[in-house]
Parts: C-alpha cells; sequence; structure tokens
C-alpha cells in the first residue's frame, strides 16, 4: 500500500492518482483540500501522470473507440499500490470496473449542464440568434446529436486539441463563434465569468454523471472506504448511480449521443434518457421517476435508483433506440 507511516514523527502519507491536466489536478486538488481539513494528521499527496487520452490530442475522442481513455493507467497504479485511491471526472469513468475496483466515494456534483463559450465578437448572442452558418466547437457527439436538430442555422465543428480550445475560439481569425464546454469544468479552473450561457434540458440534456467527482480505490480496502466515507453526497450518488445504470443498460459510451436529467426532490428521483441519431434527427426519449420514501437504508435507496435507470434504458431500446444503436455500431 502506498500510505506508509515511516516513524512515529512522520505524519501517515496517503497518496492520490491524478492525471496531469489543468482540470484533472484542480478536481484532485479540491478532494486533497477537503479531506486535509478533514484529517489534519494525516498528509495527502498527489501523483500525476499520462493518461492514453491525455496523450491523444489530434483526433476527437468518440473516433478512438476505446472506453477507459482517461482511467486505465491510473487503474493499473491503484492496483500496483503506487497510489492509495484515484480522483475521476465521474463521466470518464466506465460504467463497469475492471476486477478489483470499486468507487469510494461519489462528491457533491457541481452544476451539471452545458455552457455555452462565445468569443468578444458575438458577445450577447445565444445560439438562436447567432448568425447563420457560424461555426460552434465541440467534439461531443451528445452535444452535435441534440442541438443540430435545434438550431439547423449553425454549424459544428470538432475542437480536436482539448488543451487550446479557449485558445482557438479567442483568435480572432479563428473559426469559432462560440464552443460548448461543461459548466463544471470552467467552474473548477476559476472561468465561470466565460460562460456566456448555460444550456436549459430543452436545448441540450447533459452526460452521464458530467459535473461529479468519483474517487476509485481497491475492493475491500476498508481503512481507505472509511477515510473517503465524509466526501459522499448522498444525492449525488443517488443520481449518478441511477445515470449510470441506464448507461451500462445501453452499453453506451463518448462515441453514442446519449443524455440524461436527473432531479430529486420530495424523495422523488426523476430520469429523463436521451438516444440520437449523429445527425439529430432520429431522437428518443423517456421519463419516468420513483419514489424513494419507503427505501430507509442507502442500499435500499441506491437500488432503487439503479432500478430507474434500468428501466428507462429499456423504454428506450423498446421505443427505437436499439436501432438508433445498432446502427451506431456499424459506423
Amino acid at each position: 500500500m502506498a500510505a506508509s507511516t515511516h516513524s512515529t514523527t512522520t505524519k501517515k502519507n496517503f497518496v492520490i492518482g491524478s492525471r496531469k491536466s489543468q482540470l484533472a489536478l484542480a478536481q484532485t486538488h479540491l478532494v486533497r483540500n477537503t479531506l486535509q481539513e478533514i484529517y489534519p494528521d494525516f498528509e495527502f499527496t498527489v501523483e500525476a501522470m499520462s493518461t492514453t487520452g491525455d496523450n491523444i490530442l489530434d483526433k476527437a475522442l468518440s473516433k478512438i473507440g476505446e472506453k477507459a481513455l482517461f482511467t486505465k493507467e491510473l487503474e493499473v497504479a491503484l492496483a500496483d499500490r503506487r497510489v492509495d485511491f484515484v480522483v475521476h471526472s465521474f463521466k470518464d469513468l466506465p460504467t463497469v470496473l475492471p476486477p478489483g475496483m470499486e468507487i469510494g466515494a461519489i462528491m457533491e456534483r457541481e452544476d451539471p449542464r452545458d455552457a455555452l463559450v462565445l468569443n468578444a465578437r458575438n458577445e450577447g448572442k445565444s445560439l438562436e440568434t447567432l448568425p447563420a452558418g457560424s461555426v460552434i466547437g465541440t467534439s461531443s457527439l451528445r452535444r452535435v446529436a441534440q442541438l443540430k436538430r435545434r438550431y439547423p442555422h449553425l454549424k459544428f465543428a470538432d475542437v480536436i486539441h482539448r488543451n487550446t480550445r479557449l485558445a482557438k475560439l479567442d483568435d480572432e481569425n479563428g473559426p469559432f463563434s462560440g464552443i460548448i464546454l461543461a459548466v463544471a469544468g470552467l467552474v473548477r479552473l476559476n472561468m465561470g465569468d466565460r460562460i456566456s450561457c448555460k444550456l436549459s434540458s430543452s436545448d441540450s440534456l447533459y452526460a452521464v454523471s458530467q459535473g461529479a467527482l468519483a474517487i476509485e480505490c481497491r475492493e475491500k480496502d476498508k481503512e481507505i472506504m472509511a477515510l473517503l466515507e465524509p466526501l459522499n453526497h448522498a444525492n449525488t450518488r443517488l443520481m449518478c448511480l441511477c445515470e449510470r445504470s441506464l448507461m451500462r443498460t445501453l452499453e453506451g459510451g463518448c462515441s453514442v449521443p446519449i443524455g440524461v436529467n436527473t432531479n430529486l426532490e420530495n424523495n422523488k428521483l426523476q430520469l429523463h434518457g436521451l438516444v440520437a441519431s449523429l445527425d439529430g434527427q432520429n431522437v428518443v426519449e423517456y421519463k419516468d421517476e420513483v419514489n424513494l420514501e419507503g427505501a430507509e437504508t442507502r442500499e435500499e435507496r441506491e437500488a432503487l435508483a439503479e432500478r430507474l435507470g434500468n428501466s428507462v434504458a429499456n423504454q428506450l431500446l423498446k421505443d427505437g433506440a436499439d436501432k438508433i444503436l445498432a446502427e451506431l455500431a456499424h459506423k
């Protein structure tokens, strides 16, 4: 185990695995700082590493076809006990974990919506009021599929080099009038002021688990599980487990346009799921809810949440999502 106690005068140290990207490190430091406040007698250090997804900068993620783009190398380090636990953007984490791994904590979710970021020339405009032919940058098939049908006057293009997306947008001679990014990422990078507007669910259902942080650890590692337990946010867990159950049933990933919108109020968990064809012309949607009032334990509530996700996914399949997914599988 990476945690060490070399002497009675040395604080016990836990090693946190993280990707090297600016956003990943900001998120990992958020987790580290929270843990440091809870456990002032322990030390927490960050071990940053590059993943396959970080090293592929010239190709859209949806065209790579690998589900563990941002997690594999981190999970290898976890299995080898070079790190004690790993911080992930939950939407990057495949719905089926490798053997021997489990999710130790799911932190409170940041705003899960998508955001429109406009360049200076288009300040004050919206997707609706941008001139015809304006180019919107996004590499997300989910976003393109939904926005194409709502705003046929716009063009959509990949933003391949993910680390320079805002620089491309701000380039006076650049092609982009705006780009679509996750609200959560901008907020965590202290760039919330760049958000021109947040997209409503009628414009774009968000990605499964978007805005949430998951902390992965070794299965049955009781010490680490106990350490991470205070980080868990009950409502976020319910909503994300529900969404991931839907995706698991649909067997989708970043190469499939799947969107969700989840709400939890007055013990009622609602899930709105969507599957779309790449051109946005064929869209299947379904919404359902479950009452959690009778479920007393966390396990019972989470089981109901996962059952709702599975139920919504199966209804989507019955309503035609199976045909959309089959077509996408052959492209």
